[in-house]
């Protein structure tokens, strides 16, 4: 007979009877038993939770100058040409075109001083680059290619019409959108959007985040350590990933293993962000206590427990407009799990597309395969002329391995499975 229990709103199969190899799971941990987990989900079923449950922050108007990393909330469309007027494309002489000729240098047109006068048959006005080409030119010919007499006269070669001149609106037509919105602003965004004349965008508003980092065996980089103290990595990683994401690091705090303390620092942590990310105590642990305290603190549970090598105990809730994602303290755990799921979850948070990380790769050795479990396997990527190969940063790709991070440009997800994912194989990476 079936059991029915009731779990974050949905009802399910209890785990006796719905999963007939619980037991075998539950005296081999390693297969991906969580106690008090029916079922561990798929990276894939975890992911579309944490996106059908962001909805975006809104928008702010922000200077180019601070605009650098920001998501762009609207599209840009030009109010000029670019360039506003046919310009000339080299040092020279703005001419007729035609045959060869000795011609009379009437003036000069430098860039943003035009000439005052147009050219005539029979003249030429010297051009500087980016100048605007006189009234009457047809073409400019190259300095390099002329030769002056001293005496305010130049012999120029036969030239065509239209050659080395820019014309008005070559690069971007007035209406033309130049920017599409949930687009990343890097240097050539900007560029662009200050060559139409824009000097503010509408951006995404940046997802306020606090980042917890539990353990009482945390010791600060550059403190002494004491005995059974390990240096906090956590910390210094996840702030960096939260910042390259684009995310505003609005609270950052060590939290000791009581219940006491984890409750006082996560009630601060949700009060102060938009975003709360702890690492560490989501497990099962007498001294795990991150679970209990968000669930207290009114954060309803969408899921906990990933089938996922590194990052089994990984969970994630909601409050309200608030999230908050509780990611397991092993270093690589972290990494890779904040990867997967919240740096999906702050860029749909801020408009961008957060699938635009994902793309596939051949291996280019062999992986051994997890019986139960997806594994995130730190890759470096290779160009070919077959697309990018991968191959893993080291074979020790434990969770607590943290150098198997170096040099990694993406994570290789290798789906579960008897014997190895063979070298020459297809497999879907995560760019990093």
């Amino acid at each position: 007979m079936f059991t029915l229990q009731v779990r974050g709103g949905q009802t399910i199969l209890s785990p006796e009877t719905a999963d007939p190899t619980r037991n075998l799971r539950k005296s081999h941990p390693s297969a991906g038993y969580i106690p008090g987990v029916a079922e561990l989900i798929s990276i894939a079923e975890a992911r579309r939770r944490v996106l059908a449950s962001v909805r975006p922050l809104g928008s702010e108007e922000v200077a180019l100058a601070g605009a650098l990393g920001r998501v762009l909330a609207e599209d840009v469309r030009s109010p000029i040409d670019v360039p506003p007027f046919d310009s000339s494309a080299m040092d020279g002489y703005a001419v007729v075109a035609g045959p060869p000729a000795e011609l009379e240098v009437v003036a000069e047109a430098r860039a943003g001083h035009p000439a005052e006068v147009a050219v005539r048959p029979g003249a030429a006005i010297a051009v500087s680059t980016g100048a605007a080409v006189p009234e009457g030119a047809t073409a400019v010919v190259p300095v390099e290619r002329t030769r002056t007499d001293g005496a305010g006269r130049v012999l120029v070669p036969e030239t065509e019409p239209g050659a080395n001149v820019r014309r008005a609106g070559e690069d971007v037509s007035a209406g033309e959108v130049v920017l599409a919105g949930g687009v990343v602003l890097g240097p050539a965004e900007l560029g662009v959007a200050a060559s139409i004349g824009r000097g503010a965008l509408h951006c995404a508003v940046r997802p306020r985040v606090a980042l917890l980092v539990t353990g009482d065996e945390l010791a600060a980089p550059g403190e002494p350590l004491r005995p059974g103290q390990i240096y906090s990595s956590n910390d210094v990683a996840l702030a960096a990933q939260l910042e390259r994401v684009g995310a505003d690091l609005v609270h950052r705090e060590d939290v000791r293993d009581t219940a006491e303390s984890t409750r006082a620092a996560i009630e601060t942590a949700l009060a102060a962000a938009d975003v709360v990310v702890v690492s560490g105590g989501v497990s099962v642990g007498p001294h795990d206590h991150v679970k209990d305290a968000l669930r207290g603190h009114g954060v309803e549970e969408r899921f906990w427990g990933v089938s996922l090598r590194p990052g089994k105990p990984t969970w994630f809730g909601t409050r309200d407009d608030g999230y908050a994602f509780g990611l397991p303290g092993n270093p690589v755990s972290a990494m890779v799990t904040f990867q997967l799921f919240v740096r999906p979850a702050l860029l749909a948070l801020q408009g961008a597309d957060p699938s635009a990380t994902r793309t596939a790769a051949t291996l280019d050795a062999p992986i051994s395969r997890s019986p139960r479990r997806e594994q995130a396997v730190r890759v470096r990527l290779a160009a070919s002329a077959n697309g990018w190969r991968a191959t893993p940063t080291r074979d020790a790709q434990g969770s607590h391995v943290l150098t198997s991070m170096l040099g990694a440009d993406a994570l290789a997800l290798i789906a579960p499975g008897e014997g190895a994912a063979a070298a020459g194989e297809r497999v879907e990476v995560e760019l990093l």
